[in-house]
């Protein structure tokens, strides 16, 4: 195998990580919208279809008209409540930066939020030491969702399970009930077109950042599906992110490959075979 050809079969690998996982998202998204944004079942049951691609159960669990609410026609019996009645809490992070390490937890910026999901392509550690003090206020844990209140505003993401991290300037976290929480259900009506344009409302234009203030977050009003359905949609979707979370940490053993292992081989620190032999492996 030729150097160039080893370096496209990495480059290709990762690529189609990507790919996939934008796939599974968007399929997420779509559904969420269908569902919650459009209102496609409760809109074919008022006009005396049956709702397509679900159960007789599931379909059942949507309405069959509409009411007017604070956030206009929604389906009949569905609430609209503010943030921080429907979640545990909502935490802010530090509001100082610590200093860098060349490894330990991940200190989390705006960098790495991508507007719906994490990149680890550059990040910022801390020591060990300083882990207690970066966590006072609250340590991010899977489910979790995290999300950017100034400069780059209404960029949210789900934390994935075995990430040891902290919140870094600017980055707030909305943390899902214990029992019911139906995290993947509160993150893609963040994500939605309805809650941005919310944000986008609230949005305070200062002289050289834009910012959301972040103590009225827990007052913005969210759609309240009933229970049954938020839970449907949960248990649909959290496939599809526990793969797109997978795919995630195996672009960074890739990527972590490549960059670790090119240098070596150019020197010829590593054989061409042994190179092979990590890429299989990984």
């Amino acid at each position: 195998m030729a150097l160039v050809t080893l370096l496209e079969h990495l480059e290709e690998r990762i690529t189609l990580l990507h790919e996939t996982s934008a796939t599974l998202e968007a399929v997420a998204q779509a559904l969420f919208k269908s569902w919650f944004v459009d209102f496609d079942p409760v809109r074919a049951k008022q006009e005396g279809r049956v709702p397509e691609g679900m159960s007789d159960a599931a379909a059942a669990l949507f309405p069959e008209a509409f009411e007017e609410s604070k956030l206009g026609l929604v389906p009949s019996g569905w609430g609209v409540k503010p943030v921080n009645e429907m979640v545990e809490g909502i935490y802010d992070g530090p509001h100082a930066t610590p200093p860098e390490a060349s490894d330990g937890p991940i200190f989390l910026g705006i960098k790495n939020l991508t507007g719906t999901c994490l990149d680890f392509s550059d990040v910022r550690h801390i020591d060990e030491k300083n882990w207690a003090q970066w966590t006072r206020r609250v340590i991010p844990q899977v489910g979790d969702i995290v999300f950017s209140y100034e400069a780059t505003l209404g960029f949210f993401a789900l934390i994935p399970p075995d990430m040891r991290c902290c919140l870094g300037r600017r980055l707030a976290l909305v943390r899902p009930l214990a029992t019911g929480g139906c995290a993947h259900f509160w993150f893609h009506q963040f994500v939605a077109t309805p809650f941005q344009r919310l944000l986008d409302k609230h949005t305070v234009h200062g002289a050289t950042v834009n910012r959301i203030a972040l103590k009225e977050f827990p007052t913005f009003e969210v759609l309240v599906p009933s229970e049954e359905l938020r839970v449907l949609f949960d248990g649909a979707v959290a496939p599809l992110w526990a793969k797109i979370h997978a795919n995630q940490k195996q672009v960074e053993a890739l990527s972590g490959l490549r960059d670790a292992l090119l240098p070596c081989l150019i020197s010829g620190q590593l054989s061409l075979g042994e190179v092979e032999a990590e890429t299989l492996a990984a």
